[in-house]
């Protein structure tokens, strides 16, 4: 089980370096990246391509530091640009806690993603243009997320951006790594995870949305207030399981991938919480988000291979 994040007020020493760069990476949400390719290769093998283990690995690394990248600047910019203060009541952010400098954790992000385009260096030679600019582009699009003069973080776009690029992205990318085709199938699925994805991010910009405010961000959950925000989480959280259905009855016939309706409790008990909870309240209302994810993209995925 992944330990729950620390916020400011409960820390008071700087941990080991390993804690601090755990705590950095915000580890309750790297499954946002992982699934997608997880579920995208699931998908191709289930329509008969041939497992390639070397290039699977490969894309989970890229995944998984593209992440930790756009999360690392994330932290730094944030501290920046004034939106981190002390009354803030989301986890802790280790340039904010003076666990680390900015110059620090801006240096960690940046290998991270040199780590990222190396890891991928393999998977152009494999994949082509079309993985080149998709992976040029997944870099760019972390760097802008929280970079630049008008960052993605401080708009209302930041949820279109997560469902494009930790859905569609991820996952037909990921297909193609392994078919060497685009699919309908992993098209729409893309927009399923991708949905619960936005998902995460909306709990977080609800939860910090009168800091936000102060700080000059308007994110989607300023724009829609706090009844319309809770009305769109529960709509991301609740479409895809609109998929299985699709590919049980529809698309594919394949009765297996109604597994992925066991993860349905779980996406229940987010939006439970989402609409009851406020403000710190709210944290584990994203472990939870997430969580419902991770459990539908793993159950769907099994029920491709069956």
């Amino acid at each position: 089980m992944i330990p729950s994040e620390p916020r400011l007020a409960e820390i008071a020493t700087r941990p080991s370096r390993l804690h601090l760069w755990w705590t950095a990476a915000r580890p309750r949400t790297l499954s946002i990246a992982l699934t997608p390719v997880v579920v995208g290769c699931a998908i191709a093998w289930s329509e008969g391509a041939a497992l390639n283990f070397p290039v699977f690995l490969a894309t989970l690394a890229c995944a998984l530091l593209i992440q930790i990248g756009t999360n690392l600047l994330n932290d730094v910019a944030d501290f920046e640009r004034g939106n981190d203060r002390p009354e803030r009541v989301g986890p802790l952010r280790v340039t904010a806690a003076g666990w680390a400098t900015p110059r620090q954790v801006r240096r960690a992000g940046v290998l991270a993603f040199a780590a990222a385009a190396l890891c991928g260096l393999g998977l152009v030679i494999h994949g082509g243009a079309a993985i080149l600019a998709l992976g040029f582009a997944s870099i760019a699009a972390g760097w802008a997320y929280s970079g630049g003069v008008r960052p993605v973080s401080h708009s209302p776009l930041g949820e279109l951006f997560v469902l494009a690029f930790f859905g569609i992205v991820a996952v037909c990318g990921s297909h193609y790594l392994q078919s060497g085709r685009l699919s309908a199938v992993a098209i729409a699925t893309g927009f399923a995870l991708g949905a619960m994805a936005a998902a995460v991010l909306l709990v977080n910009n609800h939860r910090d949305v009168d800091g936000d405010r102060k700080a000059g961000r308007r994110t989607l959950a300023a724009v829609l207030g706090p009844a319309r925000s809770r009305s769109l989480h529960a709509a991301l959280m609740l479409l895809p399981f609109a998929l299985p259905l699709w590919l049980a009855f529809g698309v594919r016939s394949h009765a297996a991938t109604l597994l992925a309706l066991l993860a349905l409790p779980l996406a229940l008990i987010a939006i439970r919480n989402m609409r009851s909870k406020q403000g710190v309240a709210l944290n584990p209302v994203l472990g939870q988000t997430a969580l419902a994810q991770l459990a539908f993209g793993t159950l769907l995925a099994i029920g491709m291979l069956l």
